[in-house]
């Protein structure tokens, strides 16, 4: 058979519609093809094995397609008449199946040709003239060589041969009738296309409109359909600009392709030059990768679905070619770890997670309860913020985390450093030292035996280490924390490593045992990196945004450095969490950059829009997650919600369809109710706006399961970040932000009632325009302190619309979303029936955080670590989806229903101490 090599690229003009010559029904010039298009699709496989089906619909969030559709698809419903149905063709020796005159009678068709005349000649031969000014010649259009056995193709392409309302239930149920689902005759392995053969599964350039690059397809069915015409269908390839990427993919290597589920059918003779695509295998590194793949040609090591933006390993299911194709690109480290055992590192010891940008810990702590509760042991071995009184609380509330109070920056230099000392020191073959004799005690007994020489300072040990100026000198870099000998430990100092150049054992010993009891992360020791790297720049407040290239702002550059760190750790699984603006800022710039970089860095990625409400909140609280995992990875699902949810506005128009939501068809009776303010709060003690204890008893028992499930203990919550230590039930950080005398006075006024805010107070007139005004006709209200009644900003606020100023919350209502700030200023944050904002441990719960966690800090500080934090139920079930992908849980689709016991944790086996 004849082909055409990848450099004989032909022009592909716009055609018409192939004729059968044995038809005079068929026009000559009924054109199918001006420029052509992709169609906009939100159609999926039915089922492996079922190559052709598609549905119409699809699973919710089957979002269309940026592919567009070939003109002349919808040739199956134009001509259409009824004509007298005939016997169907088997083979070339015409044999005739009477059971199917019935099936095919009274069907709307095109006119088959004579069965005798077909039996005698298998291969189908359609003639069109091109449209070419050069030439009138004739363009041969030709289905090649026997078909397929009858019986064969009916059960591959079942859709292709079934009258119409007579699909099986399961396919009724799945599919729809649309206008692609073009009925066959007969299928067949080979095709000829002017001059050039296409047989089935090959890879070929398909013409797209002008001035812009052919489509590229996979050929994956070769039929030709009722009406006597010759068709295929067609398995798109995305390259990275025509997918989420759009303009970011320009940066990704301009050979890589994605395979996508999107099919449909066209005319055969739509087809142009054939190429070959390889596939390369995903589980080797980018080195590798690009040694192997070969210097000219198109490659392809993902698939691609719009659903969730998903870029994920090759499955049977998309790429049928995947166990069968000598057209793969390997490596001896693939080959390897094939033939290696599998190990499950949950059966072991724990899996290491590194949160940047931890605040008080809220995602990693959610993480880690729901990988416990899938039966993984996952630990928050490192922490980094800049906030101290947030890295404070994370230590409070994980004593055995490493926490680092500094810059991200710094800590990636860090970490670059860290692996020079490790590969100087050769630590691997080194044993750990007993640092016992060089505890405070020892060596102030050691120092008042041996005293110095006045001005001679000694090092006793080196306490910690650090990357940047901690001491404010103006001398950057790598820095240790020295105790000295013969002072007390207030007196050490950090030291640049420069200086210590007479202390080369004391670092040794440093780095011997930092290695040896992990406290900082090497490439490849992570399994889990997580964190919300601050966007300040995209937000609202900031007049001076630059929607152009939002990243040449300093106020976004943390997402750079977060996907650096993941760069250079190479964790097994990446989660990043953000405001739904990065989606909405600049057409989505940031998104689709964080999304870009993991598939540059070979990792899988999934992108979805999480409502914390959905997993048992008083709040919707809408936020962005994306995931990450290498390509010898499961790639994580996105939970279904738990909960049904007040809704409090909606999903940037484009990611629509990212939301994580049950479909639209789904019976919501499975859903539990929406939980309230009430539900969440209404237990807890009363406290006044002076309250200053720091802990205090309950008072009282818990009145709901929502109030069951947050005061459980560390154990019944499956939290080993103290051991098995059993603490005294107490209730912490119910206090509110103390008001100055002159809010509290004015909070004490606004009614007890739901819907009660500053309109409410004496003086405050609303129009018919619900604008709200001071009453002229009495004399302004004023507070014993001489200031008014009703503040200027209470009424200048929202050009006088707002209702937000003082406003109370009341037991039946969430909030939309849980904030840094307890002003009540300019917002509804009063308790329903006592005068004061809501305290700091109200607002935990609302995020979810178990009564056990204590913060650290002022008020305000406290608040902020709050509001700043992940819902931890969020990270729960996020959490429950990393456990599965660790234990290798495979299971079609981007979601995945939680467990039974989400709400319920059972106590599970014994894991073991944590080894750091």
């Amino acid at each position: 058979m004849e082909t055409t090599p990848v450099t004989e690229k032909r022009k592909l003009r716009p055609r018409k519609t192939p004729v059968a010559t044995a038809d005079p029904d068929l026009h000559s010039d009924e054109e199918v093809r001006g420029p052509s298009k992709r169609r906009k699709t939100t159609s999926r496989s039915v089922k492996k094995g079922d190559l052709g089906s598609q549905s119409s619909e699809g699973g919710k969030g089957k979002a269309g397609s940026t592919k567009r559709k070939l003109k002349g698809e919808s040739v199956a419903n134009g001509g259409e008449k009824k004509k007298k149905a005939r016997s169907v063709v088997k083979g070339d020796i015409g044999t005739v199946k009477e059971e199917e005159e019935d099936e095919l009678r009274g069907e709307q068709e095109e006119e088959l040709q004579d069965d005798e005349e077909e039996a005698k000649e298998p291969t189908v031969r359609v003639t069109k003239k091109k449209t070419s000014q050069a030439s009138d010649a004739a363009l041969e259009v030709e289905l090649i060589g026997d078909p397929f056995d009858d019986a064969v193709a009916r059960k591959r392409w079942p859709h292709r041969y079934q009258r119409k309302g007579t699909e099986s239930n399961f396919l009724s149920h799945v599919r729809s009738e649309t206008p692609e689902d073009l009925r066959a005759r007969r299928h067949y392995s080979f095709a000829k296309v002017d001059g050039v053969m296409f047989e089935l599964y090959d890879d070929a350039y398909v013409k797209a409109e002008d001035d812009k690059p052919d489509y590229i397809c996979r050929i994956v069915e070769i039929f030709e359909g009722v009406d006597c015409k010759a068709y295929f269908t067609a398995q798109w390839f995305f390259r990275a600009e025509d997918t989420v990427l759009k303009e970011r993919g320009k940066t990704l290597d301009e050979r890589r392709l994605f395979l996508s589920e999107d099919k449909n059918d066209n005319p055969l003779d739509c087809l142009g030059a054939k190429l070959k695509i390889v596939r390369v295998e995903p589980n080797i590194d980018l080195l590798a990768k690009s040694e192997a793949i070969p210097k000219s040609g198109f490659y392809y090591d993902m698939s691609y679905s719009v659903a969730y933006s998903t870029f994920e390993n090759l499955s049977t299911a998309i790429d049928v070619l995947k166990e069968l194709s000598t057209s793969v690109v390997s490596s001896e480290s693939a080959n390897k770890e094939k033939t290696e055992p599998e190990l499950f590192p949950w059966e072991k010891k724990p899996l290491h997670l590194l949160d940047l940008y931890s605040g008080c810990g809220g995602m990693s702590t959610g993480l880690c309860l729901g990988a416990a509760l899938s039966g993984v042991s996952l630990e928050t071995t490192w922490a980094v913020d800049l906030n101290s009184s947030a890295c404070e609380s994370l230590q409070r509330n994980h004593p055995r985390t490493q926490v680092r109070n500094e810059k991200a920056d710094n800590f990636l230099k860090l970490l670059k450093e860290w692996e020079k000392l490790v590969e100087e020191y050769n630590v691997e073959n080194e044993h750990t030292i007993d640092m016992s004799d060089y505890s405070e005690k020892s060596d102030t007994e050691e120092d008042n035996n041996s005293k110095l020489p006045k001005g001679v300072f000694e090092v006793a040990k080196l306490v910690n280490i650090c990357y940047g100026d901690p001491q404010n000198t103006g001398d950057v870099g790598i820095k240790f924390l020295v105790h000295w000998k013969g002072y007390s430990s207030k007196d050490d100092s950090w030291e640049p490593i420069e200086n210590l150049g007479d202390a080369k054992e004391r670092i040794k010993e440093f780095v011997v045992n930092g290695y040896k009891h992990n406290i900082l992360p090497l490439p490849g020791t992570v399994d889990v990196i997580c964190g919300g790297p601050p966007c300040q720049g995209i937000s609202g407040f900031n007049r001076f945004r630059d929607g152009q290239n939002p990243l040449k702002d300093e106020k976004n550059r943390q997402l750079v450095v977060f996907m650096s760190i993941v760069d250079y750790l190479k964790p097994k699984f990446v989660l990043m969490e953000n405001v739904v603006d990065i989606l909405k800022f600049a057409k989505g710039f940031l998104g689709r950059y964080a999304l870009g970089r993991l598939i540059e860095m070979n990792y899988q990625a999934r992108l979805g829009l999480i409502v914390a409400g959905c997993y048992g909140l008083p709040q919707f609280r809408m936020r962005a997650f994306l995931f990450g995992a290498l390509p010898t990875e499961i790639l994580p699902q996105f939970p279904l919600p738990t909960h049904n949810v007040i809704m409090r506005g909606g999903a940037p128009n484009e990611f629509e369809n990212h939301l994580v939501a049950l479909d639209v068809n789904a019976d919501r009776s499975i859903l539990k109710n929406e939980l309230f303010l009430g539900d969440a709060i209404s237990e807890l003690p009363e406290v006044t706006n002076k309250e200053h204890r720091e802990e205090m008893p309950y008072g009282t028992g818990p009145s709901n399961d929502f109030q069951k499930y947050i005061r459980l203990s560390r154990r019944e919550m499956l939290d080993n970040s103290f051991g098995d230590q059993v603490q005294e039930q107490k209730l912490f950080d119910h206090q509110p932000l103390h008001l100055n005398p002159d809010d509290y006075a004015r909070v004490c006024r606004i009614p007890k009632r739901k819907g009660a805010n500053f309109r409410d107070l004496e003086g405050v007139m609303v129009g018919s325009d619900n604008v709200c005004y001071l009453d002229p006709n009495i004399a302004r209200p004023l507070l014993p302190s001489g200031k008014p009644l009703v503040p200027d900003y209470a009424i200048s606020h929202l050009k006088g619309k707002s209702q937000k100023c003082f406003g109370r919350l009341w037991w039946d209502e969430t909030v939309p979303t849980v904030v840094t700030r307890a002003e009540p200023h300019n917002q509804i944050i009063l308790h329903p029936t006592q005068d004061r904002v809501l305290t700091i441990r109200e607002n935990a719960r609302l995020q979810g955080f178990p009564d056990y966690y204590k913060f650290v800090g002022s008020l305000k500080e406290r608040y902020m670590q709050v509001g700043n934090a992940v819902a931890v139920p969020v990270g729960r079930a996020l959490g429950c989806a990393l456990g599965r992908a660790f234990k290798k849980v495979e299971s079609d689709g981007s979601l995945f229903t939680l467990p039974s016991n989400f709400f319920l944790p059972v106590p599970q086996p014994d894991l073991g101490e944590v080894q750091l």
